[in-house]
């Protein structure tokens, strides 16, 4: 099992999809939100993704194709 820690930038057409739930659920990914801020225009979100890293990377591959943009977080997650 393989863990990483992402930060989610969505544009606003996507705000309102259920994008990590299909990630989670397509790819076999646990993901764990830390942290987000999300209105009806703009949204991002720090999430840790855990499952097998082939899943991992094809789920991050996916949702960047549908046009949200992904960053590594690196450091401590702080929960709050």
């Amino acid at each position: 099992m393989s863990r990483r820690q992402v930060m989610f930038t969505f544009p606003q057409e996507l705000v309102t999809e259920p994008l990590i739930f299909d990630l989670g659920r397509q790819f076999n990914v646990v993901t764990s939100i830390r942290r987000a801020d999300v209105s009806e225009n703009k949204g991002w979100v720090v999430l840790e993704l855990e499952g097998n890293e082939g899943d991992i990377e094809q789920g991050l591959a996916w949702i960047s194709g549908k046009g949200v943009r992904v960053d590594p977080v690196d450091g401590d997650i702080v929960e709050g």
